[in-house]
């Protein structure tokens, strides 16, 4: 349980400072964690590495962000982390299956990424009745 406390405080770490640079090496701090039990441990949780987790956020708010705000592509290329627009519009169009400019049309659809959130569910806790039963077998 405390291992799931700790994930959660790494995700809000990320989600936190998604304009900013991160290292792997903070978020791993903020779960306790080193940075390869960390990544470890995050891709056999989510099924992912961190690396895809950012990079699919980042591209779901750049894409709202476009799609709502007078922004210029540049500006919010930079603001998420990408050195040229070049990059930003390869990595959008992978994600998105459009550019950045076309994102800005109405009537076009975006893929969404959320924020994941992790639940704890438990299994097995009830009691069970049960008795074996003996059946004849029949012949042909």
């Amino acid at each position: 349980m405390e291992w799931l406390l700790r994930m959660k405080e790494a995700i809000d770490l990320m989600e936190k400072k998604m304009e900013e640079p991160l290292s792997i090496e903070e978020i791993a701090k903020a779960a306790c964690a080193s940075p390869f039990h960390f990544q470890r441990m995050f891709h056999m949780l989510t099924g992912m590495t961190v690396a895809e987790y950012m990079r699919k956020r980042k591209l779901t708010l750049a894409a709202q962000e476009l799609a709502m705000s007078p922004a210029k592509v540049i500006d919010v290329a930079l603001k998420y982390g990408y050195d040229s627009p070049e990059s930003f519009a390869k990595a959008f169009r992978k994600i998105h299956g459009i550019s950045p400019s076309e994102a800005r049309h109405p009537g076009n659809s975006l893929k969404a990424f959320p924020r994941i959130a992790f639940q704890l569910s438990l299994k097995g806790d009830k009691d069970m009745d049960y008795r074996i039963l003996k059946k004849r077998h029949l012949q042909l």
